[in-house]
């Protein structure tokens, strides 16, 4: 694929770069910050959204997980579509209709409509996020990547502190009778001047489709390259669908016969599109995922773990929010500065995990990351179940702990998980990866919040939100034993094994 430089700004050298590099990171960051504050802020607002809204338990649930649905199933293809038409050109539409759907949000009259406005949301986050790690590349010379990569880390830690007490504020604030409203109009200045920014500093590459000068023979590799699989992108929506959606719709509906048999029919349609992407590759196409991955114990581990892993993480967050709130009577404000110990453990624990400990132990982190915070879990079920009165400082310890393993479990998660494919299958995997984190989410949020609502109604919203955390605990004691299969280091340099 051939780029160009749009004017004024002149293309830099591999040794020196693009001149306005650290302006175009900027750019991404704010994208990326963007999207972590939409994950983040909305859980403390769902309690406020029902009492506006009306709408029922599932609604909450899927306030959250139409957004990681949408995105986990575009995701990969959005990273396509840019090598495609240009990834600067993906990178301003998808800010764009972001800041749009995130309008259609805020104006939404009933909780069907944000719903419906939360998924268009996801779908556009799929085709913005995928661009940053492109553009990124295509910006900075070799010696500069590592620092600019480096700064992922600080500034989404930073997000994640910032979100819920965010959300919080703003909903509690009422700005001009808005409330939650505001959790999704502050997107708007932010995505503007994100849409603004990016079409004046960022790169222009034309993707494969406009490519000057090609060959015939290079115009058909490189269409074969960036073809788009709509097929697959259809079977793998099934089969995430099949198991999500009556995982939060079947207590409300009261678990009929047919929750089960989409459940159990979702296993198939997986198998089915395994077979496709075969048959796609077969055929000279190129997959949606390169077959050969699911071949290999070691990335197909990775998988496993990360699904269990980051659903546990995102059914602990709603589950938290909801029983502050709901079950407490605490203000969003309130549940938002409670979940600040959570976000400074992860920081820690990230910062110690990736500068000191992962480089010499590996997945031996891992392993030690989930015992904390399953004793930060369990920690918080001693703490909240049959608590007559809480207050956020008796919390926090248990907060604390388990933010500080779910730092040292993300910050080499991904580099451990790609330990085991070879080079040629990294962008695939890498995809897949990012996939999986939001699918992980969508199912914690429908398993993890279906419990907890189902117990509420029997037992309450402390027992209730006591047992969820012990389920979160089991959640991480099974990625415990399946990390086992990982590899035991990340590459330490790029190679594939």
């Amino acid at each position: 694929m051939t780029s160009q430089i749009a004017p004024p700004a002149p293309t830099g050298t591999p040794s020196t770069g693009y001149r306005l590099r650290w302006a175009g990171l900027a750019v991404i960051l704010a994208a990326e910050v963007m999207d972590l504050l939409d994950t983040t802020i909305v859980g403390v607002a769902a309690p406020a959204v029902r009492q506006d809204l009306g709408g029922s338990d599932a609604q909450i649930q899927w306030i959250t997980a139409s957004y990681t649905l949408a995105f986990a199933v575009l995701l990969i293809t959005g990273g396509r579509l840019g090598d495609l038409f240009g990834r600067k050109r993906l990178f301003v539409l998808g800010a764009t209709g972001f800041t749009l759907a995130s309008v259609l949000c805020a104006a939404a009259p009933g909780a069907g409509t944000l719903v419906a406005a939360r998924t268009v949301q996801g779908l556009f986050a799929a085709l913005l996020i995928p661009q940053g790690l492109g553009l990124i590349k295509a910006m900075f010379p070799p010696k500069e990547l590592g620092t600019a990569f480096g700064l992922f880390g600080p500034i989404l830690g930073l997000s994640s502190v910032l979100g819920p007490t965010l959300g919080g504020y703003l909903t509690g604030a009422d700005w001009f009778g808005l409330g939650w409203r505001a959790v999704f109009l502050i997107n708007l200045p932010v995505g503007l001047l994100t849409v603004f920014a990016a079409g004046r500093i960022l790169p222009a590459d034309r993707g494969t489709r406009t490519a000057p000068g090609a060959t015939a023979d290079t115009a058909d590799a490189d269409a074969r390259t960036g073809r788009i699989d709509p097929v697959g992108v259809l079977v793998l929506g099934l089969a995430v669908l099949l198991l999500v959606y009556p995982l939060v719709q079947g207590r409300e509906l009261g678990w009929p016969l047919w929750t089960f048999l989409s459940m159990a029919a979702s296993v198939p349609t997986a198998w089915l599109f395994t077979v496709q992407q075969r048959g796609v590759l077969r055929r000279g196409g190129t997959p949606l995922i390169e077959p050969s991955l699911f071949g290999k114990r070691a990335f197909v581990s990775a998988l496993a773990t990360g699904l269990v892993f980051f659903a546990a993480i995102s059914g602990l967050m709603l589950v938290f929010t909801l029983h502050l709130q709901l079950g407490l009577g605490w203000t969003p404000l309130h549940a938002g500065l409670s979940m600040i110990p959570l976000s400074i453990g992860v920081i820690v624990g990230a910062v110690l995990s990736g500068a000191l400990l992962a480089p010499r132990y590996g997945r031996r982190v891992l392993h030690l990351g989930m015992v904390l915070a399953a004793a930060g879990a369990l920690g918080l079920w001693a703490t909240v179940d049959g608590a007559a009165g809480l207050t956020s400082w008796q919390l926090a310890p248990a907060l604390a702990l388990a933010g500080l393993g779910l730092g040292l479990i993300m910050a080499p998660f991904f580099d451990i998980a790609l330990a085991g494919v070879e080079e040629s299958e990294t962008g695939s995997a890498s995809g897949v990866l990012n996939a999986q984190q939001q699918l992980g989410g969508s199912m914690g949020v429908a398993l993890l919040g279906t419990a907890f609502f189902g117990w509420a109604r029997t037992d309450g919203f402390g027992h209730a939100a006591g047992l969820t955390y012990g389920l979160v605990a089991a959640l991480l004691a099974a990625a415990f034993v399946i990390a086992f299969l990982l590899p035991r280091q990340a590459r330490p340099d790029g190679a594939g094994h």
